[in-house]
């Protein structure tokens, strides 16, 4: 399969400190592609310098075959390269639908066209009920953002992220703060969301990335570490070392097949 996101090279410095470091990295169009590693890996960073909210110190970007190491990160989203974030990002006083709404207007250009009409936003009004049924909300259609509960609130997240119709996805940490309930959920919304997509997801729960995922990368100390799919990183003892401080190859597969049991 092609890869529709790649790099080469790709470091990023911070008054000399590595926080990234000739990270070769290879998303299959199609694929759902995880990024994981233990605390101060550099999974965020490497998602900031992908979605060029941050420029590499070195190294280049190339998205659809096109180089974008030094393109805008709004440039790089309209073209389809779209991310989430850690942080909580919808208007609380605002409906869910509302919020959908919202995320769908972007169609019209650059204005969010506040002083419209219903009437004249009623024609984004299809396309904003498609997206909360994708995502499981349509019976939440008219509560405040604010008053969901956790999970749903990541699903209307989620829900606002494609309404920028994205070709690549990358969702930063979305099981981040959830319980065994609300993770399942979000496993089949992600499921159900890269079809037709590809996803490259930043996670520290390794069942989901067991479950979910084509393809793994791990980092750590800013440089890969291992990569494969889930089968080959369990079994890899340096991947566990970075993990859990273990190093034989007997202690590896069982450390982070429980690790991944346990979430």
């Amino acid at each position: 399969m092609r890869a529709v996101l790649d790099t080469q090279g790709l470091s990023r410095s911070f008054n000399g400190f590595h926080a990234v470091r000739d990270v070769n990295l290879s998303v299959a169009e199609g694929s759902i592609h995880a990024l994981i590693g233990p605390n101060g890996a550099g999974k965020t960073t490497c998602f900031n310098l992908l979605t060029r909210f941050i420029d590499p110190t070195a190294g280049r970007i190339r998205y659809q075959g096109e180089d974008i190491t030094r393109r805008k990160a709004d440039a790089v989203a309209r073209d389809g390269l779209v991310r989430s974030f850690q942080i909580s990002a919808v208007f609380g006083q605002l409906s869910v639908f509302e919020n959908v709404r919202l995320a769908v207007q972007r169609e019209r250009g650059h204005s969010l066209d506040w002083w419209r009409s219903e009437r004249v936003l009623s024609r984004f009004d299809e396309r904003t009920h498609e997206l909360l049924a994708e995502v499981g909300l349509s019976e939440w259609a008219a509560t405040p953002a604010a008053e969901l509960p956790y999970g749903r609130k990541r699903a209307l997240e989620l829900a606002t992220t494609l309404a920028l119709n994205p070709r690549v996805l990358l969702l930063d940490e979305p099981m981040a703060g959830m319980g065994a309930e609300d993770i399942a959920q979000a496993a089949q919304l992600i499921r159900r969301a890269a079809r037709g997509r590809t996803v490259l997801m930043v996670e520290h729960n390794l069942s989901v990335v067991a479950d979910l995922c084509d393809r793994i990368t791990v980092l750590a100390r800013g440089e890969v570490l291992a990569e494969g799919d889930y089968a080959e990183v369990s079994r890899n003892p340096r991947v566990v070392e970075a993990y859990l401080g273990q190093g034989t190859h007997t202690q590896t597969h069982a450390a982070v097949s429980t690790e991944a049991g346990h979430g």
